[in-house]
């Protein structure tokens, strides 16, 4: 379903010249998989995600997403891709109902099948009590289960999370969580990026470590406990890391 291969971004900078924002990353998700891509704050995983849901466009390499090149075939790419991030915002004047109609017609559905997948989302995301509400009033949580409905309205096959329970209180964590792993249990295909061990241990199939902008180990939790000597994924991260030192990429 998704997959990348030598994918390779660099940047310039007037002070420190070309930077290798992220280095011949190589990784498959398949279908009804959950691929955790674990890093510090500054790796390169949010520049990975964005040039896998066509917002940036790589330097060199390859990645297809549900079998469209991403360069080459960037529309059918975002016709297969719900992409949330961390910063995605909302238009404070439309209530939450409002925002799933914007998108929903957005992506060419029609209003009976709206009102239909926003009932069930409110249900499963639990808006309910919120869902005419207009978005400038809602705390953090409420924003970022709006936003996950609007990602989700159009009912893609591939759903790629970015840091969704950044800032979050337990509660509200704990419900993006049960439905990313719904998601899989859907048959989608799920890259999540974070730097929330927990998490990870709870939700992911293959974990991927990424530092300065390299893919540096990769495998099941069991693998990588195998191979590194080490239960906590904390410490498993630490020996992966090792002794690489960063060399300004950003994510």
């Amino acid at each position: 379903m998704i997959e990348a291969s030598e994918l390779t971004k660099t940047f310039r900078d007037k002070q420190r010249g070309e930077v290798r924002a992220v280095d011949a990353v190589s990784f498959r998700v398949e279908v009804g998989q959950i691929y955790g891509l674990l890093g510090a704050n500054g790796a390169g995983k949010t520049t990975v995600l964005r040039m896998l849901a066509t917002l940036l466009r790589p330097t060199s390499g390859r990645a297809t997403v549900a079998g469209h090149d991403v360069v080459t075939g960037a529309s059918a790419v975002r016709a297969k891709v719900g992409f949330l991030a961390a910063s995605t915002a909302l238009y404070g004047r439309l209530t939450a109902r409002e925002t799933l109609t914007y998108f929903g017609r957005l992506n060419g559905l029609g209003d009976a099948e709206i009102a239909a997948r926003t009932a069930r989302l409110a249900e499963e995301l639990d808006m309910q009590d919120f869902l005419d509400r207009r978005c400038e009033q809602f705390s953090t949580g409420m924003k970022q289960k709006t936003s996950i409905a609007r990602t989700l309205i159009h009912d893609p096959s591939v759903m790629i999370f970015d840091e969704p329970t950044l800032g979050l209180d337990l509660m509200a964590a704990r419900t993006i969580v049960k439905f990313v792993r719904e998601c899989r249990g859907r048959g989608k295909a799920v890259i999540y990026s974070t730097h929330i061990m927990s998490e990870v241990e709870k939700l992911c199939d293959v974990i991927g470590i990424i530092h300065d902008g390299r893919l540096l180990a990769e495998g099941t939790l069991a693998q990588l406990r195998q191979r590194y000597g080490e239960r906590e994924l904390e410490e498993i991260f630490v020996k992966a890391v090792g002794a690489n030192a960063p060399r300004g990429a950003s994510a």
